[in-house]
Formats: C-alpha cells, structure tokens, sequence
C-alpha cells in the first residue's frame, strides 16, 4: 500500500527540497518559525499527502474537534504534505510540512526521496535549530550535518558526536545513498533562550537556505521581530548582574574561539534556567 497520494503534478524545475517537519528538536521555534516566513512569502500548492493513519500515534497527534454552541462542526486531523512553490527569484522549490511521523520511517523515507526525485529535485536541505552554550549578544551560527565530506565545508559548525536523530537525518541519510545531495542547517539557539521563540535562529535558517541551496525568501517581518526580541532581553539582563556576567562569561568564549564546536570550556556552563524563567515570565508581561 501507497504511504502517499498525488494531488497535483506541478511542472518543476530542479526544485529544492526543504524539510521542515513538526515533532523534533527545535529550540526557539527556529525551524518552525523559519518555515511560517517561507509558507507566508510563497502561494504553496499541495503536490502529495501522506497516509496519517499509516504514519502517526492519533493518541499522541489527536485531531482536533471543533465546536460551535455544542454541535460538532468538523475534525481537523494531523497531516504530512509535500508542497510546491517559488521563490522570489523564481526557483522551484518542495516543502515536507507537517507532523515527524510515529511508525513506518524507512518506507516513509524511501517515500520521500521517491517524490523527490520523480519530482527532479536537485538537493535536500533540513532545518533545526537546538540550545546552545552561545550569548544572544553575538550572531547566529549554523551547524551542518551532511552525508558527503564536501558539503560541510562550509564555514559551518562541524560537530563530532552520537545523538538521537529525527526523520529528517534518515531522509537525509537516504537521499545520499541514492546520490541525492543532502544538508542538515541546525541553528545554534542561546541555551537561556531556547524555550521561548527565537527569531534571529529562523532568519538564520532562512540565509543558510540562500547559502547553500540558492533560495531567497525574505520576511521583514521576521527582521523586525529580531530586533525587537534582542532589545527585550538586553532590557532584562540589564536588571540583573548575575545574568549579565553569563552572558559575558558566553561572549569571551565566543570572541576568544575558546569554546569547540560541540560544547564550552571556559568553565562550568551556566544554567540558563532561571534566566529563562524570568525571560518568560517578563516577555508574558510585555505582551
């Protein structure tokens, strides 16, 4: 049985396939919001859906039961999508939205990879963005996960480490075995920060995207929230000079190249937590 059914064959040229799939690490909604700023600039249409109930824990991912004075108008249930679009540069773009499926990865893997080459997909680009021991004070830095030793040459973060992986590796992982090239952007988020929305991480995805995979999209509304973000958590550290001496602390390690790429060094790291506490509590009373 088919884990997808077509819904539109759109005429595509060496589109780019980006994975942006709900249910994995994503720290600030890096990948989550940079996704939003791609879907708001774009006019997707639906090319394929996918067979939730093949895929996903309905009792994990319930749907969603709306009502009006009692009576039940409809479900909306969990959903896994492969889009289409164009850039403003007029690249073709694939986007795999939705819910990171519960059962059946591996088909669903060769599924996706199928799509995209029947598609004439040119390369497979991930997004992500997980906590970090960085400052918000200094920029964004992506770390790359690749399959092929010429694709993370980048100027990138170039972990060494065992982890658990979602099912954007294995997607990435099978696109490299059929010669399908395949890069994993992961946004560095500032560990205090990482439970609360971070813009700066998904305007960072969004310039990795034109980085490696020349798609340009543009959100000035993004940019704005950047700046606006930034400004509030300065105003908070100010008040307090424990918290601004860790972010000091994160800063010299960045400035001085002190801390590798997998961790930091300048001491032990310091608990973000109840700076994030307060961050939430404060942005909560701005808002």
């Amino acid at each position: 049985m088919s884990l997808y059914e077509f819904v539109e064959r759109p005429d595509l040229e060496s589109p780019v396939l980006i994975l942006a799939l709900d249910g994995w690490i994503d720290a600030g909604l890096g990948a989550a919001n940079a996704r939003a700023a791609v879907l708001a600039s774009l006019d997707p249409v639906t090319v394929a859906t996918f067979d939730s109930d093949q895929l996903l824990d309905h009792r994990a991912r319930r749907p969603t039961m709306h009502l009006v004075d009692g009576v039940v108008t409809g479900l909306t249930w969990p959903s896994v999508e492969l889009q289409a679009a164009s850039d403003a540069s007029g690249g073709d773009l694939l986007l795999l939205v939705g819910s990171e499926p519960d059962h059946a990865w591996r088909a669903f893997t060769r599924s996706v990879v199928d799509l995209a080459l029947e598609l004439g997909a040119r390369m497979v680009v991930g997004l992500g963005a997980y906590p970090a021991p960085v400052p918000h004070t200094r920029p964004t830095k992506l770390a790359v996960t690749a399959g092929d030793p010429r694709l993370v040459a980048m100027g990138m973060v170039r972990a060494t480490i065992d982890v658990p992986a979602g099912v954007q590796a294995a997607i990435e992982r099978r696109a490299t075995d059929v010669g399908l090239p395949a890069i994993g952007l992961w946004a560095q988020v500032p560990h205090y920060v990482a439970a609360m929305p971070y813009p700066a991480a998904s305007l960072a995805l969004l310039e990795g995207l034109a980085t490696v995979a020349g798609v340009h999209i543009d959100s000035p509304a993004l940019r704005q929230e950047v700046e606006s973000t930034r400004l509030r958590i300065d105003s908070l550290i100010g008040e307090n000079d424990e918290h601004g001496r860790m972010v000091q602390q994160l800063e010299a390690a960045v400035d001085s190249e002190t801390a590798p790429q997998t961790g930091f060094t300048g001491g032990p790291l310091p608990s973000g937590d109840e700076l994030a506490a307060e961050l939430e509590r404060y942005l909560r009373d701005q808002d």
